[in-house]
C-alpha cells in the first residue's frame, strides 16, 4: 500500500515512510567508508591521512547539494500540501537545473584554490602529493555528489522514498566494486579511490533524473517548465541554510581537529580522527536520514494546516529520536575497539589510541540526535532562520570554541570532548526554539 504524504501517521506507518531515507544516507557514508578501509589497509597510513585532510574541502564545495536540497523540499512540499502540483512541479525543476549549474562552478573553483588549502591545512611531502591527487580526482564528480544529495530529499518529497533508496544502494555497491578493480587489483592508490567513488556518485546522482524525465514517472513530482522566481530562490537558501551550515561546518570541523591533531599528535592524530569521521557518519546517518524522511510529511502538513498530524508528528518523532540517540551511544561505545580495528590493525600503537578518542567522542551522540532533528524540523516548517541559528551555534561556534579552548587544558582529550560539550549547548536552544514557537506553528 502506498504512503502518501496526506495519510496519518502511526509509528509504523512513519518507520515505513522514512527507513528509505535511513538506508540512502546509511550507504552514502558506505562510500566514504569502503574507501577509508581501502586506503588504509592496502595503501598505507599516509595515504589515509591525505585523503582525510583533504575530504573536508572537497566536501564543502558538495554541501551546496543540502541547500537546495532541503530548502527546496521544504517549499515544494508546502506547495503540495496547499494542492499546487504546478508550482511544486515549477520549483523542483528550477532548483534542479541551480543544482546542476552550481555544481560545476564549485568544482571549478574547488580545482583552483586546493593546492592553497591543503597547505593552509598543514600537508607537507607525501601527504601533500597523495591529497591533492585525491581531491583532484573527487572534485571533478563534484556535480554529480550535489545531485545525489539533492535527490535524497527530492524523492521523500515525491512519495518515492524506496525509489531513490534503490538508485542510492546501487551506487554503494558499484563503489565496492570499483574500489575493489581501482585500488586493490589495479593498484591505482588514492587515485584509483578517488576514481571509484566518484564513478558511484555518478550513478547515485545523475541515474536518478532519468526518471523523473521518463514518462513511466508516476510521482508527485515532475519536470516541467523551471519558475523562475527570485524570491523563492531566496526562500530556498533561508530554508536550506541550516542544513548547508551543519554540512560546511562538519568540514571547517574536521580542518580545525586535523590542524589541532597534527600539532598535538602528527600523522597519527590526523589518522585516527578519520577513522572516527568514518564510524562516526554510519552512526549519525540515522538521524540525518529520519530528518529527511520525515520532513516532507512535516511541510506537506505545515502547508495544508493540519495541526493534529504536526502535533503527532513531532511527539512521535521526539520519542523515537531520544530512543536512538540511547541506542547509538551504548553501542558506540562497546564497538569502538572492532570497528577502528577495520581500519588500523596494522598498528597496535593507533588502533590503542583511536579507540580510547572514539569512546570519548561517542559521549555526543546522547544528545546529538534532538538537535539534528531539531534544525531539520524547523527548515520543514519552512523557517529557515530558526533551524540555521540552531545549526550555526551548534557547530561553527560551539564546536569551534571548545576544539580551540578545550585541548589548552585536556591536551588530545579535549579535541574528542569538544562535540559532547557543543552538542549539550545546542541542546537548551534546540529545546528553548521549540517551546518558543509552539503557538506559532500549533504543533503541541
Amino acid at each position: 500500500m502506498k504512503i502518501q504524504l496526506s495519510d496519518h501517521f502511526t509509528y509504523r506507518k512513519l518507520f515505513k515512510f522514512v527507513a528509505p531515507s535511513v538506508v540512502m544516507m546509511f550507504f552514502t557514508v558506505i562510500y566514504g567508508l569502503v574507501n577509508g578501509l581501502a586506503v588504509s589497509n592496502l595503501v598505507g597510513k599516509t595515504a589515509f591521512a591525505a585523503i582525510n585532510l583533504i575530504i573536508p574541502f572537497s566536501s564543502i564545495m558538495a554541501a551546496f547539494g543540502f541547500l537546495f536540497g532541503s530548502g527546496g523540499a521544504a517549499l515544494i512540499a508546502k506547495a503540495l500540501g496547499e494542492g499546487n502540483t504546478k508550482r511544486a512541479d515549477g520549483l523542483f525543476t528550477f532548483m534542479l537545473i541551480t543544482t546542476v549549474i552550481s555544481g560545476f562552478v564549485l568544482s571549478l573553483l574547488g580545482q583552483l584554490f586546493l593546492p592553497f588549502a591543503a597547505q593552509a591545512m598543514g600537508a607537507e611531502g607525501d601527504l601533500l602529493d597523495k591529497g591533492l591527487v585525491y581531491g583532484r580526482m573527487s572534485l571533478l564528480f563534484i556535480p554529480a555528489l550535489m545531485l545525489q544529495y539533492f535527490n535524497q530529499y527530492m524523492f521523500p518529497t515525491a512519495e518515492k522514498s524506496k525509489l531513490g533508496m534503490y538508485f542510492t544502494v546501487i551506487g554503494g555497491l558499484s563503489n565496492i566494486l570499483f574500489v575493489i578493480l581501482f585500488v586493490g587489483i589495479l593498484d591505482m592508490g588514492v587515485l584509483g579511490a578517488g576514481l571509484a567513488n566518484g564513478v558511484s556518485q555518478t550513478i547515485g546522482g545523475i541515474c536518478p533524473l532519468f526518471y523523473f524525465f521518463s514518462k513511466r514517472n508516476d510521482s508527485a513530482l515532475h519536470i516541467t517548465k523551471p519558475i523562475f522566481n527570485l524570491k523563492d530562490f531566496l526562500q530556498t537558501c533561508v530554508n536550506g541554510s541550516s542544513e548547508l551550515v551543519i554540512n560546511l561546518s562538519i568540514y571547517i570541523i574536521g580542518i580545525l581537529f586535523n590542524y589541532q591533531l597534527l600539532r598535538l599528535n602528527g600523522e597519527n592524530g590526523v589518522a585516527a580522527f578519520g577513522v572516527i569521521m568514518y564510524i562516526n557518519m554510519i552512526f549519525i546517518s540515522f538521524f540525518n536520514g529520519y530528518s529527511i524522511g520525515s520532513s516532507p510529511i512535516v511541510a506537506y502538513n505545515n502547508g495544508a494546516g493540519n495541526h493534529e498530524e504536526l502535533k503527532n508528528l513531532l511527539k512521535m518523532s521526539l520519542r523515537i529520536v531520544l530512543c536512538l540517540q540511547a541506542a547509538m551511544t551504548i553501542s558506540a561505545v562497546l564497538l569502538a575497539r572492532p570497528l577502528s580495528m577495520l581500519f588500523v590493525s596494522y598498528d597496535k600503537e593507533l588502533l590503542d589510541f583511536t579507540t580510547r578518542a572514539f569512546q570519548l567522542y561517542s559521549i555526543s551522540f546522547l544528545f546529538m540526535g534532538i538537535n539534528i532533528y531539531g534544525s531539520a524540523f524547523f527548515t520543514a516548517l519552512n523557517n529557515g532562520t530558526i533551524s540555521a541559528l540552531i545549526s550555526f551555534l551548534r557547530t561553527l561556534v560551539f564546536q569551534s570554541a571548545a576544539v580551540l579552548l578545550l585541548p589548552l587544558v585536556l591536551d588530545a582529550n579535549g579535541i574528542w570532548l569538544s562535540v559532547t560539550v557543543a552538542e549539550i549547548l545546542a541542546l537548551f536552544v534546540t529545546v528553548i526554539c521549540i517551546i518558543r514557537n509552539r503557538n506559532k506553528y500549533n504543533y503541541v
